[in-house]
């Protein structure tokens, strides 16, 4: 039987995939009683509110339940979430929106700007890691953007701590085109051919090393392109084989779902969701959303962030924060994780040994540990240097 490919193969092959064991999956319907914290169910998405959930995430048992529920919707349920209201307030939205544009026309006068994954070239305005670009513009916009308690909640529901925050702006005009559907990081950006020389069961890890998210910088009605999606399409084990083929490629596109999603709003999905942007046919919408890839503190991100330089750059403003009890604890950690490395590998064994026999100090321990104690940006500086020299081969 074709469908044997799903259980018995040790590696996945585009022509075994099977459109009818794929069918099968997509037809499910979302249980709501699966997630007991969700406000709505619109297409199968469940919708949280999350003006109603934020003082829970200050509660560990609380924000450990609200995880484990958002992990299993996206490891066997719909995929995919969404949160209403991620940012409560959105001044701070509007001021690094005005800072991406900024960096947008910039970049446009230096080089014509930046390129798109499976879409036409020119069809977005694309700024790459916008995550440091944020902070060396303007790292007190940058704070107050990633204190944020529902992104560092989702974050950490599917990949753990000390994850790596990445992030690209992408920002659609009216008339942009749609993006063709497609699997994300790790495999769904390799070629077909060397996608099919890895083994099955790194297909089946694959999607657990990143988690996809957006914000919304604007309003995001359906005719402007908002992401079209495929709830349950990740649970197909040979997606990453099979997302090429023509016939499932048509199938996405018969089946797709788009939400719209409002300025403050926050998608998070499985990276092994059937996925595109839409087509921004709107007259006078310009989608811009931040695309958040976040990578496991075990996997390798896709760009190269400079967070030594981060970390040098936010520190005054988070210290000054801490001091003036201008951002909660929990918010505080959530910018430090954004910014800082959380993981003690790979470093230099010889001058970095094992704290208390397990691990080195990780870069967010320094950067949190100095806050508490109040040290000075010279002196922060000059211990986070000392901890780079020790990590060098």
């Amino acid at each position: 039987m074709k469908h044997e490919i799903e259980t018995d193969a040790g590696f996945f092959d585009s022509a075994a995939c099977d459109l009818n064991a794929f069918t099968a999956l997509i037809d499910q319907t979302a249980d709501a009683s699966t997630v007991p914290n969700a406000d709505d169910i619109q297409k199968n998405v469940p919708i949280y509110d999350m003006s109603r959930l934020r003082p829970s995430l200050e509660d560990k048992e609380r924000r450990r339940t609200i995880m484990a529920e958002w992990a299993r919707v996206l490891q066997a349920g719909a995929g995919v979430l969404v949160l209403r209201e991620a940012y409560a307030d959105t001044v701070v939205l509007d001021e690094a929106t005005a800072i991406y544009e900024q960096i947008i026309a910039s970049e446009k006068l230096a080089s014509g700007g930046g390129g798109d994954h499976f879409a036409a070239s020119g069809s977005n305005d694309r700024i790459w890691n916008s995550l440091q670009k944020l902070c060396e513009e303007a790292p007190d916009v940058f704070l107050r953007y990633f204190a944020n308690t529902s992104i560092t909640t989702a974050c950490e529901a599917w990949l753990g701590p000390n994850y790596q925050m990445t992030a690209q702006i992408n920002l659609v005009h009216p008339g942009g085109a749609a993006q063709q559907a497609h699997r994300d990081y790790h495999l769904g950006f390799q070629t077909a051919e060397i996608s099919a020389e890895y083994p099955a069961h790194v297909h089946d890890l694959s999607p657990a090393l990143t988690l996809q998210g957006a914000v919304a910088h604007c309003d995001m009605p359906v005719e402007s392109g908002p992401t079209k999606l495929l709830p349950f399409s990740q649970l197909y084990r040979a997606g990453y084989a099979a997302w090429r083929r023509d016939d499932f490629r048509a199938l996405f596109e018969e089946r797709y779902i788009q939400l719209p999603l409002a300025k403050g709003d926050a998608l998070f999905f499985n990276p092994a969701l059937f996925h595109a942007a839409g087509a921004n046919t709107s007259s006078d919408v310009h989608r811009m959303a931040n695309l958040l890839q976040v990578s496991s503190a075990f996997g390798r991100a896709m760009e190269t962030v400079d967070r030594d330089k981060m970390c040098k750059l936010l520190y005054p403003h988070a210290l000054a924060a801490h001091q003036n009890s201008t951002l909660g604890v929990l918010a505080l950690e959530a910018a430090i994780a954004a910014t800082a490395e959380g993981y003690s590998f790979p470093t230099n064994l010889d001058r970095d040994p094992p704290k208390d026999g397990l691990a080195p100090e990780t870069q967010q321990a320094l950067f949190s540990r100095s806050i508490v104690k109040g040290l000075s940006a010279k002196e922060f500086v000059e211990n986070l240097d000392k901890m780079r020299a020790k990590q060098l081969a």
